[in-house]
């Protein structure tokens, strides 16, 4: 097992390194200047400003050049100034990554838990119900994006019924210290997990059911309940353990498409994540910004892979032997 987590950690800097150059590539052949956005902002500035800052922020030099520097000073872990903020980009990022984590893990773990139990209930009685809900419920969640979702959310729960908080973190001026700061937060996390989790949610659900339907078919099975055993533990025990295996890969190939989910839902909640910063940095060509905000993104891909592939192995042990 050593061996090969190694291996695979000696992949995934390789694939690090990859992305970090095509990442650095696509965002200067895209068109924009940020000297000029920041000249926009700032309502208008002369000509020798203009090249002082572009000396400043090395935009002068030939792009290979560019390209070694950055490089260079990502291995070193400096990952440079923002233009717009002028601050560090890691601080930017580090302020940031608390909210994202949190919406992201409880939207995962939510479309998680709740879409395979509804996937294996469902499977149960295939022509069911349940299952012809599970069904629907996938079409529903393919269908409709992520900021469609969101914008009826807000409207049902702003304006027909205003349960739910549907914008920041935090409530302006309440008490963010001890359980009251918490509650407060979990109050204004329901919508936008909810949103982020209810396309993945529909996806599991289906894969959960079509998996479960499968292995209950094999042969297994059927000399577990000619063992006598119950219900319960031939389902729960026996079956949804095999059953798992392709929610589990599924799970960690889409991961980088729910931190892409995470952008829009944060901007339609105003959610004071990564996403909202990767936005802005967008509108005001804050490259140091975005490269970082890409940088961190694909870090989480790569290490959510290298775990996905872990608990795979650990899940079936059949992998292991092999």
């Amino acid at each position: 097992m050593l061996r090969y987590v190694l291996k695979r950690l000696a992949y995934a800097a390789i694939l690090l390194l990859a992305v970090l150059t095509l990442n650095f590539l696509l965002i200067h052949v895209s068109p924009g200047d940020p000297v000029e956005t920041l000249a926009g902002s700032m309502g208008g500035m002369t000509e020798e400003l203009r090249e002082q800052l572009r000396r400043q922020f090395g935009l002068d030099r030939p792009f290979i050049v560019q390209l070694g520097i950055y490089l260079g000073k990502v291995l070193q872990g400096d990952l440079g100034q923002s233009y717009y903020f002028n601050a560090s980009v890691a601080s930017l990022i580090w302020e940031r990554v608390p909210a994202t984590l949190l919406l992201v893990v409880v939207s995962v773990l939510l479309a998680f838990f709740v879409g395979t139990l509804l996937g294996a209930l469902a499977a149960r009685r295939p022509n069911g119900l349940l299952s012809q809900s599970v069904t629907i419920l996938s079409i529903v969640g393919y269908s409709a994006p992520v900021f469609w979702t969101g914008i009826v959310l807000i409207i049902l729960f702003a304006s027909v019924w205003p349960i739910f908080p549907v914008s920041d973190m935090r409530t302006a001026g309440a008490d963010s210290q001890g359980w009251a700061g918490m509650l407060d937060v979990l109050e204004h996390l329901v919508l936008p997990a909810f949103t982020l989790a209810f396309v993945y949610l529909a996806q599991y659900s289906r894969l959960a059911r079509a998996s479960m339907m499968e292995t209950l078919s094999s042969d297994y099975i059927r000399t577990a309940r000619a063992k006598g055993l119950s219900e319960g533990v031939v389902l729960y025990k026996h079956a949804l353990r095999n059953a798992v295996l392709p929610v589990v890969t599924m799970l960690g190939m889409q991961f980088g498409n729910v931190l892409a989910g995470a952008i829009l839902v944060e901007t339609v909640f105003n959610w004071p994540g990564l996403g909202r910063l990767a936005f802005d940095s967008v509108l005001r060509r804050d490259y140091p910004t975005l490269l970082g905000i890409l940088f961190f993104a694909s870090l989480m891909v790569v290490v959510m892979n290298q775990l996905t592939d872990v608990a795979y192995r650990i899940i079936d042990p059949r992998i292991k032997t092999s």
